[in-house]
């Protein structure tokens, strides 16, 4: 029996989640059954994402359908669960269909039926309510400009678009719980991916958009992308309604206003429109006038940056808008409709997305038009050209010296965007009339912050997923000191991106890499100081972090990131297709495109939680990451022998290389069971082991056609980088899992015993000293590792000097100092933008690590910590 919490708030119209279960506790067919606290049984749909090597649920996924939200529920693998459509309380559970016939679908979840067409321009032709009709041709639009939106605003002729939907899979078909994926194309470019969630009992359904850049960004540019839907109007115009989200209420406006008449209508009809209701009959001096009330068809609000959105109105097309009073960050959902029925529609993270635009149209005729944008018309087009011209950097030799001077590895056409992708998350909720203020505020609130159940850390921990960690330790004051710096510099990014204002449609979920003391401000126009693209692990840093807290915050924030990190920085079509990008002003302009950025380690956390089919779809990606070596040599630059990608001889580091590939092995193996993916991953760490100097070789061969290592080099080659991918929690994952593959984990201990070894017992081992030994503090958790699995105490005790000793790159300080440095500044005045908080001395690579190492250091060795 295994008990399941809010993360942090309920989630009533449907919920999936993900339970980790420890090796051997359950066989790969066994049924899983829900009750709530009072032990009533609650419909669930399960399966499994994943298991151990012995075949037994490593992960499984679990949905409920939309029904008053318990405070908590108890799963329990092996026995039979409630059928769908039984009584649970006073609820009955309406199960989930799907039909098909003669090229349509027909999804009911016994509240709403939605209808969709295998191809054609729309997502759905109707969507119902009982017998009732609420909206048609749910459709997707774009807009598109063959030049830049002039400086002058001057106008751009702009084509119009509608996406055209190609194929439609249906993935889950309940009874629960059902999944519809569409793909196509927003017309002739732009190819698009939908996923429309129906839960059983639900009104609302959830759509992920996912679209790949296909462009040309010389003359193709972007001026809008949206969802529409035509929303049938019944009602009179009085009783017609719109609502739109502001920064804390919403927006209350009837199609023909009633209220501040010269005439009184009488009270009880101004507090029916207000609130929503039919208003009955109307005082006679005003029924008789109402056709001279102007009836306001048109509604805009527009989020142009995260700090302001405008909303306007008009009459009708060729008349002029009327202002009504902005704000500041609207929750980003609507609602048009009446006593009738209406829709309800919205767009997740709406204002840190932003620009984003909420349009209502025609609402004084039969047919209303509602369209979320996401990409407003009314923000200059989308211009994703380079930044510079390349300041004639012509050469490697060039590039190699502009690496030294703003840390940017540009090369000619290379920071280009075809082929990244962006994910948003929309809603659409057909309503049986208009909502109170107070059931469209929680509804707002549930979109932005959907309901998702999980188990506690201790039950995590029990579980025994994910490798190196533990639960939060604060059991001394050295002990505590650690914690409170983690703290620290998780509040601290959070702050930040709010400061600095981190967010907008391609940034929003990423943080810079580099600060700027002098500027008071991040590096966001300094080369490779800029965002910082998963450089050295932000993403498992908060992830472990949320594992052993527990925190929604944490949770939050790191979902935002993997929603990024895993679209805006990969590549998920074209000639680098598998591939991600260093660091850079720009999320795609870096020429370093390695599998260290698009690595699955830093996508499993969110699928395995959350079972997100778009997460799973990012490592499916990664089916064959070894083919993305023969794309192009990562070292091309500064290689001193002569090398060209060979199928039969791929260079390959044994570092962020093959870290990456061993993480999209593991995943691809434990998801699918896929033989292939097992046994590259089980022959390369063989191939490690059986190397003369394992990993300290830095580099192997890798023959494509058979998956393994030329296990014949004899050298030594150490990379500062190499362990900082991700590569130490997935060895200390693999070992864990007990493989028994001959003398790999010899080699990972050697690794981590002599990285920060003294020179001299490095020198006795292997025959010289190692070179490029840097990051001495991130490194300190390899040195914990080999501690914890020999019993070492003396070695424990070396770890924990090398985490706190003020030596090279890290973040850290001497003892005396160390109050004094982990503090926040105000830095305020006419020398900054804003006021801001300051933390100078902490920048994302000391932060991510510092976090890695603290976490692996307290779980492997917190029992040699020493208060001195």
């Amino acid at each position: 029996m295994t008990a399941l919490r809010w993360l942090d708030r309920p989630g009533e119209q449907g919920v999936t989640w993900g339970v980790p279960w420890p090796r051997g506790a359950v066989e790969r067919d066994a049924p899983f059954a829900l009750a709530d606290p009072e032990g009533r049984e609650v419909p669930v749909q399960s399966w499994v994402t994943a298991t151990w090597p012995d075949g037994s649920v490593k992960w499984s996924a679990h949905a409920i359908g939309a029904r008053p939200a318990a405070m908590s529920y108890r799963i329990e693998a092996g026995r039979e669960p409630a059928a769908a459509g039984t009584m649970v309380g006073t609820v009955v559970g309406t199960p989930v269909t799907v039909a098909r016939r003669d090229g349509v679908l027909t999804v009911s979840t016994g509240v709403v039926t939605w209808t969709i067409e295998e191809s054609g321009g729309t997502l759905a032709r109707s969507i119902s309510r009982g017998s009732r009709e609420i909206a048609r041709d749910v459709r997707l639009v774009s807009l598109r400009q063959s030049e830049p939106t002039p400086d002058d605003g001057g106008p751009v002729a702009r084509e119009r678009a509608t996406g055209q939907v190609e194929t439609v899979t249906v993935e889950q078909d309940g009874p629960v719980r059902a999944v519809v994926r569409l793909e196509g194309r927003h017309g002739d470019w732009l190819p698009f991916t939908v996923r429309l969630y129906f839960h059983a009992g639900a009104e609302q359904v959830r759509i992920m958009h996912t679209f790949v850049w296909d462009g040309d960004p010389e003359r193709d540019f972007l001026a809008g992308l949206g969802l529409s839907a035509d929303v049938v109007m019944r009602d009179e115009p009085h009783d017609r309604h719109v609502r739109l989200a502001g920064s804390g209420g919403f927006l209350t406006e009837a199609v023909r206003g009633l209220t501040g008449l010269r005439r009184d209508p009488g009270e009880s009809v101004r507090r029916a429109q207000v609130e929503g209701r039919p208003v009955g009959e109307i005082a006679p001096e005003v029924a008789t006038r109402l056709h001279l009330i102007p009836t306001w068809n048109d509604y805009t609000l527009d989020q142009g940056s995260a700090d302001g959105f405008t909303l306007r109105k008009r009459t009708a097309e060729g008349h002029s808008w009327v202002t009504i009073p902005s704000g500041t960050r609207s929750a980003g959902y609507g609602y048009v409709g009446g006593a009738g029925g209406g829709l309800g529609f919205g767009l997740r993270d709406f204002w840190r997305l932003h620009p984003t635009r909420l349009d209502v149209r025609n609402a004084a005729t039969d047919l209303a038009t509602v369209t979320a944008w996401l990409w407003s018309p009314s923000a200059p087009a989308m211009d994703l050209r380079f930044y510079h011209d390349g300041m004639g950097q012509d050469t490697f030799t060039e590039q190699l010296e502009g690496l030294e001077i703003t840390y940017e590895d540009y090369e000619p056409g290379f920071g280009d965007a075809h082929g990244v992708a962006r994910t948003h998350e929309l809603t659409l909720r057909a309503y049986e009339a208009t909502p109170s203020a107070q059931d469209l505020s929680r509804h707002a609130i549930a979109m932005n912050q959907p309901g998702l159940l999980a188990v506690s850390p201790e039950r995590m921990r029990e579980a025994g997923v994910f490798g190196v960690w533990e639960l939060p330790d604060r059991s001394t004051p050295a002990h505590a000191e650690i914690e409170d710096r983690l703290d620290f510099l998780f509040d601290l990014y959070v702050r930040e991106r709010e400061q600095r204002r981190w967010y907008g449609f391609w940034d929003y979920g990423d943080v810079m890499h580099t600060y700027d003391p002098d500027r008071h401000t991040w590096r966001y126009d300094v080369g490779g100081y800029a965002w910082d693209n998963s450089e050295l692990s932000p993403d498992l840093w908060l992830w472990l972090q949320y594992l052993r807290t527990g925190r929604p915050d944490v949770f939050r924030f790191a979902e935002s990131m993997t929603r990024h990190t895993g679209e805006v920085d990969v590549y998920h079509a074209g000639r680098w297709k598998g591939l991600g990008s260093r660091h850079n002003v720009q999320h795609w302009g870096c020429s370093c495109k390695q599998l260290r950025i698009s690595n699955a380690a830093y996508r499993r956390f969110y699928y395995y939680l959350t079972a997100d089919e778009r997460t799973g779809d990012l490592m499916d990606e990664l089916s064959v990451p070894e083919e993305t070596f023969t794309v192009i040599d990562p070292q091309r630059k500064v290689r001193e022998d002569v090398y060209t990608p060979d199928p039969s001889a791929l260079s390959v580091g044994l570092g962020t290389d093959w870290g990456s590939l061993a993480a999209a092995w593991l995943t691809r193996w434990e998801r699918y069971g896929d033989e292939r993916a097992r046994d590259r991953l089980l022959g390369t760490m063989a191939d490690i082991g059986a190397l003369p100097n394992g990993f300290l070789t830095g580099e192997a061969r890798l023959d494509l056609a058979t998956g393994r290592f030329d296990t014949s080099p004899d050298k030594i080659s150490v990379s500062h980088l190499s362990s900082l991918f991700g590569l130490p929690e997935m060895c200390a994952e693999l070992i864990g899992l007990g493989l028994d593959v001959p003398g790999f984990e010899q080699a990972w201990l050697q690794y981590c015993r002599l990285y920060l070894a003294p020179p001299e017992q490095q020198e006795a081992e292997v025959g010289e000293r190692l070179s490029g030994i840097s990051l001495i503090q991130a490194h300190s958790r390899l040195t914990a590792y080999a501690a914890a699995r020999t019993g070492d105490a003396g070695l424990a005790a070396w770890a924990w000097r090398k985490f706190f000793l003020d030596e090279g790159d890290q973040l850290n300080s001497n003892p005396m100092q160390r109050e004094k440095d982990w503090r926040l500044t105000l830095v305020d005045g006419p020398r900054v933008l804003s006021p801001v908080h300051e933390a100078a001395f902490v920048s994302t690579n000391g932060a991510a690590q510092y976090g890695l190492a603290a976490i692996h250091n307290l779980a492997l060795i917190g029992a040699y910590l020493k208060e001195s």
